[in-house]
Order: structure tokens, then C-alpha cells, then sequence
């Protein structure tokens, strides 16, 4: 999936989704997203660039189409 859209939805007291492209993967599913956006009930609310996830904080992550 690397060089595809992904959403991921975050751990946390709120629902946290972000939407970008999936630049890189490692072994703990840490990942790296570039041209990232937030989504706040469900519309894009910020952009965000370049993020580094960590594996152990994502619930979900799904293609967007």
C-alpha cells in the first residue's frame, strides 16, 4: 500500500482520523504519512503535512478511494 491514500483512525478520547499517503512502513507498524490531513466529522479540517505515527496508538487504518 505504500504510495496509496490511507485513513487512519487514532487511540484517544475523541475520534482521531487522518488521511494521507503512505510514504514508509516498519516492523511496529510505525508509520509515515506525507500531504496529511485531519478529518473532523467527517470533513477535512487541517492539514498537517508530513506525520509520523506510532504503531501502538493506531486503532484502524483503511485504503481511500
Amino acid at each position: 500500500m505504500i504510495g496509496s491514500k490511507i485513513r487512519v483512525e487514532m487511540k484517544g478520547s475523541e475520534r482521531h482520523l487522518l488521511e494521507g499517503t503512505l510514504n514508509s512502513v516498519d516492523d511496529y507498524l510505525n508509520l509515515h504519512l506525507l500531504e496529511t490531513v485531519e478529518i473532523v466529522d467527517g470533513e477535512r479540517a487541517r492539514s498537517l503535512g508530513s506525520v509520523i505515527l506510532r504503531g501502538n496508538n493506531i486503532i484502524l487504518i483503511s485504503p481511500v478511494e
